[in-house]
């Protein structure tokens, strides 16, 4: 079932994506050849539309698009008004780029129904417990993930604070001391425990050795909570994509130099292993990570490298240079090294994978 799952979000990632170029394609009367749902060799036509053959293919493993007009040395293709490479360069590119768009809406859209589902992260100035460190004191103390700091009392008297900044500030002034902690559990029940903060904590660690958080997940009036959720979802795609552009970086610079795959790089093996974990967590963890699945694509696809949209679209502002004809030749041979490296790295970030599984 695991395995299933996992090809059905990666066919939807590829599939939304395909779909993208294929509406954008249509707006501007571009013929398109086939729409084919999983990958080649073709299992049977279903139908033809539109001068669209639509096809159900072997590997059920997301789609593709067929775009007509990409070889200029054909004669017909190149008379052509319906030809991709004789409509305009805006409106080529605006097809190039309408799948890393749909990836991009598709995991602003997922993150949006995963927090219209469990609260909208509102920030509030409770002391909220989300992490314990291992032997940490407030281990030792019996506190509780997911509860909130209530009181501080020192000597019978109860030290008012207002937000983390001010409770961990009241916390350092008496390390080394005896306190009590007054908590409020998840489950609405009361606690009061006896710590004593330490007064050299581990590196990375506090006093109390907990990981602490002031946002509350928040719900709202259900004719808001899509507009809430979408609006986080927004800002949850930005954030990732930041930091797998800042990854994808990281990545291309220690190949550069030499230095090889960083160790955390993981291909379809590992993408399906921590998928696995993923979905032992329930179908909202599920659907987190598909929408970081759909950035990470769509965050790939835009890069400017050959074989990839990004490259191609790269590949227009050389047309401006060279010509539309002696750009078409070169970009032929180009994306075609391109997709050779990229499986290429595909491999070898695969056999890593393998060499994991039996470590």
């Amino acid at each position: 079932m695991q395995l299933i799952v996992f090809i059905l979000m990666l066919s939807v990632l590829i599939l939304i994506h395909e779909l993208g170029h294929f509406f954008v394609a249509r707006l501007f009367k571009m013929r398109i050849e086939e729409f084919g749902i999983g990958l080649p060799p073709r299992a049977k036509g279903l139908f033809k539309r539109g001068g669209t053959l639509f096809s159900l293919n072997w590997l059920p493993l997301g789609g593709f698009v067929k775009l007509y007009g990409e070889d200029m040395e054909n004669p017909e293709q190149a008379a052509s008004p319906e030809a991709f490479f004789n409509k305009p360069m805006w409106q080529r590119a605006a097809v190039l780029l309408s799948g890393v768009f749909m990836n991009f809406v598709l995991g602003v859209l997922v993150f949006g129904i995963v927090y219209s589902y469990l609260g909208i992260p509102t920030r509030t100035d409770k002391v909220m417990i989300v992490e314990i460190a291992k032997d940490s004191p407030a281990e030792k103390a019996g506190i509780e993930i997911d509860s909130q700091v209530k009181k501080i009392i020192f000597e019978s008297k109860e030290i008012a604070f207002s937000g983390i900044d001010e409770f961990v500030t009241q916390v350092d002034k008496l390390k080394g001391k005896e306190v009590e902690i007054a908590l409020v559990n998840k489950d609405g029940t009361e606690k009061t425990v006896l710590i004593t903060p330490r007064l050299s904590p581990p590196k990375e660690q506090g006093a109390l050795g907990v990981a602490l958080s002031s946002i509350e997940m928040k719900k709202y009036p259900w004719w808001q909570t899509p507009f809430r959720g979408i609006k986080i979802g927004l800002e949850e795609a930005w954030g990732w994509g930041k930091e797998i552009t800042k990854n994808l970086g990281v990545i291309l610079y220690d190949l550069v130099t030499g230095k090889g795959l960083p160790k955390d790089v993981s291909g379809p093996i590992g993408i399906y292993q921590v998928s696995k974990e993923v979905y032992k967590i329930g179908w909202v963890a599920v659907l987190q990570f598909m929408g970081i699945l759909s950035i990470n694509l769509a965050i790939l696809n835009i890069m400017p490298f050959p074989a990839l949209d990004g490259g191609r679209i790269a590949f227009l502002g050389i047309e401006k240079i060279i010509g539309k004809v002696k750009k078409n030749k070169i970009e032929g041979y180009v994306n075609t090294a391109g997709m050779i490296f990229l499986l290429g790295l595909m491999v070898l970030i695969t056999v890593k994978d393998v060499i994991k599984l039996f470590k």
